[in-house]
């Protein structure tokens, strides 16, 4: 009897076997970008989802070199669709396992050269060959961080670290190590982001020559880490347009070589259409129809966003994906969770604010704890071993604490026993599946995104239903990574879309003729 969660995603069922090495090879070049819940779903998919497919002829032998085009081409395909419907994309250090080898090996080797450098620069009179080495990689650092027209540093960084001239003071024993680290120090911090400038002040705190080099290569590698990530966000809007282009010539190529690859689409949009149809919807057949007789894109869109509205409430375990939105698959199933726990802390929160009264509405702060607290005690509410309602139990127990600290705070009478019993009872009740307050705030929730959807290419956005105020940064953050998911699947794929959808509105269109004529 507990409100009905997503299935278990560690069991997620494969949406064609004949896909999923496209989803293998994007979770290898994704490994830092925080794919942790996509991995696990994609290692732990079972076989193809049908046994009717037909099966395809005997393959050809395949060169290395065609195999290593196509792995490059698919890798390269999976990480520009990574940036391109990630917002929040980021290029991160690699980090490796604690214990592993390979961090023991890295350690003992990195180990060893600075301990070679100190040892170097101890020698009497000192040995300067691996710090000249150091200066010339820090010198190319630093010049590639530069623009074209950042001549007068380019300038700068060429005659200070000047190498040859560095060579000869160090053999004629007057060479001041420290005093071209300082200029390195000044640069890094002209040239660093904001973000780097606590960095860059620690260095100025080291005094010793060897653990200064090292902090110097750090800060630098996170540099580095930063322009590239500028790169990335700069590029986003070019690459937003070619990578749809590549990704819609690859999906035609493989539609090609197997024409039932628009089964599962074919059956989703088909869905949709029926959907909106039991609605009564204005925008569908016959009211479907231009001025020369074919269905309207608005019809299509609506259909469309239909569509794209019942990916939220999949079944991920039983029902197999659309083939051409495998590739975000894990991204609509980490929503549709994200979506259900916002929809519990909503709940939560509008019965406790109903109980409260407006006494606490706008306390500051207060929202955000009763938020907190819901959201820990909810974590990890789509695994089999979750028990919803001892959870909400636990919940009642916390929110009416923190509502009785709060009225005492500001002057208010706290709850009764009698009060108290019914707001837990109200917050309890929130896990059956039948729970009004939720199915009223779901249906909200899914007008928001719908009419989201309808104006996300307009400058006003929707306002925020009765009811979801408490939620509604949350809510405006989901929307705004759901629709840019949305359009970039609807900028590659909506010419298959319509092409279907066609059919679809087309057959219904003359289905409702036909039962008019024969009444």
């Amino acid at each position: 009897n507990q409100l009905k969660m997503s299935q278990n995603p560690d069991k997620l069922k494969s949406s064609e076997e004949k896909l999923s090495g496209l989803e293998d090879d994007e979770e290898e070049n994704l490994e830092n970008s925080d794919q942790s819940v996509r991995k696990r779903i994609r290692q732990s998919a079972p076989g193809s989802h049908r046994d009717d497919t037909p099966k395809s002829s005997p393959s050809r032998p395949v060169s290395i070199e065609e195999l290593m085009e196509t792995a490059k081409g698919v890798t390269n395909m999976a990480l520009a669709h990574e940036i391109v419907v990630n917002g929040d994309f980021q290029i991160k250090p690699a980090e490796l396992p604690e214990h592993s080898l390979e961090k023991k090996v890295r350690d003992i080797v990195h180990k060893a050269f600075w301990d070679s450098l100190e040892a170097q620069l101890k020698e009497d009179p000192p040995t300067y060959d691996h710090a000249i080495k150091l200066l010339g990689e820090i010198k190319e650092s630093l010049l590639s961080f530069l623009l074209p027209g950042h001549t007068r540093l380019r300038s700068q960084i060429t005659e200070v670290l000047d190498l040859d001239l560095i060579k000869q003071e160090a053999e004629n024993g007057a060479l001041d190590i420290s005093k071209l680290v300082k200029f390195v120090i000044g640069m890094m911090g002209t040239l660093c982001a904001p973000a780097r400038d606590e960095d860059i002040k620690k260095l100025k705190d080291i005094n010793e020559i060897v653990p200064l080099f090292r902090a110097i290569f750090s800060v630098l590698d996170l540099m580095k880490m930063d322009m590239a990530n500028f790169a990335v966000s700069s590029i986003r809007p070019k690459l937003m347009q070619q990578s749809a282009e590549y990704e819609r010539k690859k999906f035609q190529e493989f539609l090609e070589k197997q024409p039932n690859s628009l089964d599962l689409v074919t059956k989703w949009l088909q869905e949709a259409a029926d959907d909106l149809a039991k609605l009564g919807h204005e925008m569908l057949p016959p009211h479907c129809s231009d001025a020369t007789g074919g269905a309207s894109a608005l019809c299509f869109t609506a259909v469309q966003n239909q569509a794209y509205l019942k990916l939220l409430k999949w079944d991920h375990v039983n029902r197999p994906f659309p083939e051409t939105l495998l590739m975000d698959q894990t991204r609509f199933l980490e929503m549709q969770l994200e979506l259900e726990q916002l929809l519990v802390v909503g709940t939560v929160l509008l019965v406790t604010f109903s109980a409260a009264g407006p006494a606490l509405i706008d306390v500051p702060g207060f929202t955000e704890r009763i938020k907190a607290i819901v959201r820990v005690l909810l974590t990890g509410m789509h695994l089999p071993s979750f028990n919803l309602k001892e959870s909400l139990a636990t919940v009642g127990e916390k929110v009416c604490a923190e509502v009785n600290c709060c009225l005492s705070q500001h002057g208010f009478t706290p709850f009764s026993a009698e009060r108290e019993a019914v707001l837990k009872g109200q917050i309890q009740a929130v896990a059956s599946p039948e729970n009004s307050i939720c199915k009223l705030l779901d249906s909200r929730i899914q007008k928001f995104l719908e009419n989201y959807l309808v104006s996300s290419h307009q400058k006003s956005l929707p306002a925020i239903p009765g009811g979801l105020g408490p939620i509604q940064r949350e809510l405006e953050e989901f929307a705004a990574k759901y629709i840019r998911l949305v359009n970039y699947n609807r900028m590659v794929f909506s010419p298959y879309y319509d092409a279907v959808l066609g059919k679809i509105l087309t057959k219904e269109e003359s289905q409702i003729v036909g039962k008019s004529e024969e009444s």
